[in-house]
């Protein structure tokens, strides 16, 4: 039998291991959508991603391993590096331009059209973190983990770009990397990366601050609703974390703004 070996850090998904060159996870209830999203890539031909193959004998889904450098905690020095954050925006761009014909498919949640900015129209990523992001040569060739996939616009899908990979959060919340990281230059950065007009650039800010303001309720939700590695998040701050995160969007609104229109 061949060796399963654990792949650890994942923030809630427990039991994820490789076998050869396979990945294997529990499904979820989230299964279904990533299905449709993963064999929509293979039809047509995005490198980006893994493959899904089938259900194993213990009832996990398979997938292809994906050869590369993915960060781990604490954050290697190389998170920090301007050009890879663009790449991972190229890679975004890539990801989400495939994703559009799809649209919506059964399976997605509902339709947030409460926030500013443009109405979500095609299923996202949602989680570029750089755990689930691999590179090679020091360029992101690859996503992976979709399990918060889900529907997004493309200003959504940036502002979670920009919560990652442009430290659009207070200076003692970042890892130890980001904390140089001047946010309104990488800002600008990531944004020119990914390609956004200028009317969807307008939009970033208020839907960063929309977007940590779901997202402290659906921490919140969650955490109660499904336990597990939500609750231990939860438990662990995260919630207050996030009202930080708010404040100093709110605080510094203006200046990041002021440095996407520049």
């Amino acid at each position: 039998m061949t060796e399963e070996i654990p792949l650890l850090g994942g923030d809630v998904t427990e039991g994820v291991v490789r076998v050869g060159e396979t990945v294997r996870r529990p499904l979820g209830d989230h299964s279904p959508l990533v299905h449709t999203v993963l064999r929509h890539l293979e039809v047509v031909g995005f490198d980006g991603a893994p493959r899904l193959l089938g259900i194993d004998e213990q009832g996990r889904e398979i997938l292809t391993f994906v050869d590369g450098e993915v960060a781990g905690r604490p954050w290697p020095e190389w998170v920090a590096d301007e050009e890879r954050a663009c790449s991972v925006a190229r890679l975004a761009r890539r990801l989400d331009d495939v994703m559009l014909p799809l649209g919506l498919p059964d399976g997605a949640e509902p339709v947030d059209t409460q926030g500013p900015g443009p109405v979500p129209t095609f299923v996202g990523h949602r989680d570029f973190t750089p755990e689930n992001t691999v590179f090679r040569d020091g360029q992101a060739v690859a996503v992976i983990d979709f399990d918060l996939a889900g529907p997004v616009s493309r200003v959504q899908e940036v502002s979670n770009l920009l919560l990652w990979w442009g430290a659009w959060m207070p200076v003692p919340d970042r890892e130890p990397v980001m904390q140089e990281v001047d946010a309104a230059d990488r800002g600008r950065a990531v944004v020119r990366a990914y390609g956004l007009d200028a009317t969807e650039t307008a939009q970033v800010v208020p839907v960063a601050r929309y977007l940590a303001e779901r997202s402290w309720r659906r921490m919140r939700d969650r955490a109660r609703r499904d336990g597990g590695g939500w609750a231990r998040m939860w438990d662990e701050g995260v919630g207050d974390k996030i009202r930080r995160r708010q404040a100093w969007l709110a605080e510094n609104a203006e200046d990041l703004a002021d440095a996407l229109r520049s």
